[in-house]
Formats: C-alpha cells, sequence, structure tokens
C-alpha cells in the first residue's frame, strides 16, 4: 500500500489496536473473543509479547493504524521456545490491499533473526482470505478441529497452518 509505514508497535498504539480488533469481536467469528478488549488489555498484550521477546508490527498510513501482526509464544512449556504462533489483523476497510502481505513479510523476516523455527497461523474456518495469505508463504494446513468454538449460535471450526522458517515462500 503506498503511504504506509511499517513499524514497531509503541504503546501508545494501543486504542487503534484496541479498535481495529473490536470490530472483529462485534461483528466477526473470526476471533473467539466476545467480550471487547480495552486500550489497558492491548497494552498488557503488547508488553507481553515484547517480554517474551516476540515482536509487534503496525502498519501506519495517514498517520493511522490500519493493520497489525504479532509473534506469540507458541505453548509456554520450555520445549516450544523455537515455535511461534503468528497473526494478523486489518482494518476492516483495508482488506485485500497487500497489506497482509507486508505486515507477515516483515514480521517473518524479523523472525528469522531469532532461534524461532516453526511458524503457526491459527485461522477460524471458512476464511478464505485468511487461508490464501498464509499459504501465500508456504504454510500447509496441519490440524483441523471441528465445532470449538461457539459464537453467535454457531459451532465453529479452526484450521491450523504451519512452516519453517527455512521453507518460507513469497
Amino acid at each position: 500500500m503506498t503511504g504506509t509505514i511499517l513499524k514497531n508497535v509503541e504503546l501508545k498504539d494501543a486504542q487503534q489496536i484496541a479498535d481495529i480488533y473490536n470490530y472483529y469481536i462485534e461483528n466477526t467469528v473470526i476471533t473467539f473473543e466476545e467480550k471487547l478488549v480495552t486500550i489497558y488489555d492491548i497494552e498488557s498484550r503488547i508488553r507481553k509479547i515484547k517480554q517474551a521477546g516476540h515482536f509487534w508490527l503496525v502498519a501506519e498510513k495517514d498517520e493511522k493504524i490500519v493493520g497489525y501482526a504479532y509473534s506469540a509464544p507458541w505453548r509456554d512449556r520450555s520445549a516450544y521456545r523455537f515455535t511461534s504462533e503468528v497473526s494478523v489483523y486489518l482494518s476492516h476497510t483495508t482488506q485485500g490491499k497487500g497489506l497482509g502481505t507486508l505486515l507477515y513479510q516483515t514480521l517473518f523476516d524479523q523472525l528469522k533473526s531469532t532461534k524461532i523455527n516453526t511458524l503457526i497461523g491459527g485461522i477460524t474456518l471458512p476464511n478464505d482470505g485468511s487461508i490464501a495469505l498464509h499459504e501465500k508463504f508456504g504454510m500447509k494446513k496441519v490440524a483441523h478441529f471441528q465445532k470449538v468454538g461457539l459464537k453467535f449460535n454457531q459451532w465453529l471450526d479452526v484450521g491450523y497452518w504451519q512452516v519453517s522458517l527455512e521453507d518460507l515462500k513469497a
């Protein structure tokens, strides 16, 4: 996206991030969260991810956050320390313009400087756009859990996509 700046997240970005995420909480099944998040919730999440040595990027256009991507520890147990869960969220008005690809490419490049080996992305199904984005980077579907979430009175499936950093495409 022309005129878009990618940068590392700052705590001052938390409200705009919450606004983007709250759209998905209120209007979609993309996230299983059902209660709106506050600026304080996002600030806490930013701190936790940074303290864990992971990355959180934001995309800014015209001084407004239009998307973000982050990596987070996959699980707490020590042997999982080389695996990262990755997520990307875009303003609902900014989708389909290549911003998700730009955010993920930059995030994945940062992760290559770490000891992380494996990336995992969880996707509420169906979600053709998110599947296409993950597969663009060579991620392969490795799991499908049926009816594991209930939101808006419907049972939802979740799929998991995975790739080793050495096998990344795009």
